[in-house]
């Protein structure tokens, strides 16, 4: 659910759009969840409550946010987030992507909750040093109050009500409740998660982060 379950009207719209997929022959459905958001919660139990074959993944800080959201960011080397020195198990997309297919595919999935981390606890410090080891050069990483995330965000073209919800969700979830690893990858797979320096060695390879003439 764009922009996340932890938006309002969001616990909604998941519980009638899964009742409409059921009332219409879909059986299995699964779910894109995150860890320690009270409207993701509600949006799991709406899914529960359809009548569908479900499965849900609720997973913990993607580390594509650093390739794709936060591309900019660590290309200049200035990472400005509200995270503090809480250490998150940053978690690679294509484990869940492979959890997903897997959800899909295998009946041995349905009513399965499998909450997924990547294999280690990193601080946002620690993220930026593994970033900086695969880049060859410094990526700093600067705590910022949710406020001036907010205003970031809004500069960057999201609408006032976008920035002030992501900001606040980012406290909320990096408030230290999920600072712990959870065996949801290989319970699911039969395999140990990606870590995140494997993901920072691979991004640097394929140029994501690289510098333009005249930066």
């Amino acid at each position: 659910s764009h922009p996340d379950l932890g938006f309002p009207g969001a616990a909604e719209r998941v519980g009638r759009f899964a009742v409409l997929a059921v009332a219409n022959g879909v059986r299995r459905l699964v779910l894109l969840s995150g860890r320690g958001e009270h409207g993701a919660r509600q949006a799991e139990m709406r899914l529960q409550e359809s009548g569908a074959d479900w499965t849900i993944v609720r997973c913990a800080f993607f580390n594509q946010n650093f390739s794709e959201t936060f591309v900019d960011a660590v290309r200049y080397g200035m990472l400005a987030m509200p995270g503090g020195d809480t250490a998150e198990p940053f978690l690679d997309v294509d484990d869940i992507a492979d959890v997903v297919v897997a959800a899909l595919t295998d009946d041995r999935h349905i009513g399965q909750l499998y909450e997924l981390t990547g294999p280690r606890l990193l601080t946002f410090t620690e993220a930026a040093a593994e970033l900086s080891a695969a880049l060859g050069r410094e990526v700093q990483y600067v705590p910022v109050t949710p406020e001036a995330y907010a205003a970031e965000l809004t500069s960057y073209g999201l609408t006032k009500e976008e920035a002030v919800g992501i900001s606040e969700l980012f406290a909320e979830v990096l408030d230290g409740r999920n600072s712990h690893l959870t065996d949801g990858v290989q319970r699911a797979l039969g395999r140990p998660p990606r870590d995140f320096a494997d993901f920072a060695r691979d991004a640097a390879a394929a140029g994501v982060w690289d510098l333009g003439e005249g930066d």
